[in-house]
């Protein structure tokens, strides 16, 4: 049996730090600021895509679908029942945010961020330095995980 390297712990340490995250962030907009909180937050980003615009309804979708992804995504990333799948969620998450607040930094617009579910204004250089740090975890994690699975299956040598 191959014994469990620090990588291995310090990413399974991540991995509950960060699905922790993401269920308190989701759990916030769900039963703490509300959803309808939320709605707002996101038609303040004013995304649109040629005529498709994330606005009333659809905005309403988004604001309900979110939240309960997120929490989800975390239940599943750090309990590791569906890994891989939250992995894949978190990552989704990550670069559908990193695109949202890119693209109302780009635009200059000052809104509240709605990550947190409160109504104070976007630090556009903290969310920047977040998002890199989320998009190294995951990436991390992923090596971590595909180096060990390697090795466990005598894919590689160890080292």
């Amino acid at each position: 049996m191959t014994p469990i390297r620090k990588s291995e712990i310090f990413a399974l340490i991540l991995r509950v730090v960060m699905g922790t995250w993401f269920v308190y962030t989701g759990g916030l907009k769900i039963f703490g600021s509300g959803l309808d909180r939320f709605v707002t937050d996101i038609e303040n980003y004013r995304l649109s895509f040629g005529d498709f615009a994330i606005t009333g309804n659809i905005a309403v979708v988004f604001a309900y679908l979110v939240p309960w992804v997120e929490v989800i995504a975390g239940l599943s990333f750090m309990s590791g029942i569906f890994r891989k799948g939250g992995w894949w969620l978190l990552l989704g998450l990550v670069m559908a945010f990193v695109i949202s607040v890119g693209s109302a930094w780009a635009r200059g617009l000052d809104i509240s961020c709605g990550c947190l579910g409160g109504t104070d204004k976007i630090s556009y250089w903290q969310k920047a330095v977040e998002f890199a740090v989320y998009l190294v975890a995951l990436g991390w994690i992923a090596w971590v995980e595909w180096k060990t699975s390697r090795q466990r299956n005598g894919l590689e040598s160890e080292s």
